[in-house]
């Protein structure tokens, strides 16, 4: 809502300095309500993507623990996989929800943008456990295009390690850990459905914890 609000009032500012500029340029208020109706209608069409991506997924991943929300334009996937100590290898039994999450996205969100966030438990270094969350991260991308089948340029990274703030169960490590050492998926971008792949942007660089 907010960023709409923001585009609505850019488009106002735009179209007022235009009519300032002088009557040659005056802009009807026709135009000026046609503008804003289609970012009205775009902002809509947004909206409704990613709604129905989080239907699909809930109703994929119904027989799996994974819980899925929305966030600000933005679909979370929480806990798709989760990792032994001090391990970024990839459990069996984490495979087949991975199967479905590539299946949801390159048959309905092909050009779908997804950010795999990759997490440790505090038991070492701030620097170590990046570095293994990215390599667990790292683990599940290469899953979903290797076997997924999803495009590599619509599939990135970023690890934060033992992030306080992200930490399932705080200051849990070993055995008591293994919620903490997982990876999560976020849809940043749904999409159209049924649209053509897209270029995108680098991969994101790890995060401070």
């Amino acid at each position: 809502m907010v960023s709409t609000l923001s585009r609505i009032a850019f488009v106002a500012l735009g179209f007022s300095a235009i009519a300032l500029s002088g009557c040659s340029q005056y802009v009807k208020k026709t135009d000026y309500d046609a503008a804003i109706a289609e970012l009205r209608a775009n902002d809509q069409k947004q909206q409704q993507q990613l709604d129905a991506l989080t239907q699909e997924m809930q109703q994929k991943f119904a027989a799996y623990d994974a819980k899925i929300a929305e966030m600000g334009g933005r679909v979370r996937v929480d806990s798709v996989a989760h990792f032994a100590f001090n391990e970024a290898t990839l459990r069996d039994e984490d495979k087949p929800l991975l199967d479905d999450f590539a299946k949801v996205i390159s048959q309905h969100h092909p050009d779908a943008l997804v950010t795999v966030e990759g997490f440790a438990d505090p038991a070492g270094s701030a620097g170590y456990n990046r570095r293994l969350g990215m390599k667990r991260a790292k683990a599940v991308r290469d899953y979903l295009v290797n076997t997924g089948g999803l495009s590599a340029d619509r599939v990135r990274t970023v690890s934060y390690g033992e992030a306080v703030n992200r930490q399932v169960d705080p200051g849990k490590t070993h055995d008591e850990g293994m919620s903490n050492r997982r990876v999560t998926l976020v849809v940043d971008f749904a999409g159209s459905q049924g649209a053509a792949p897209a270029a995108a942007p680098a991969a994101a660089p790890a995060a401070a914890p």
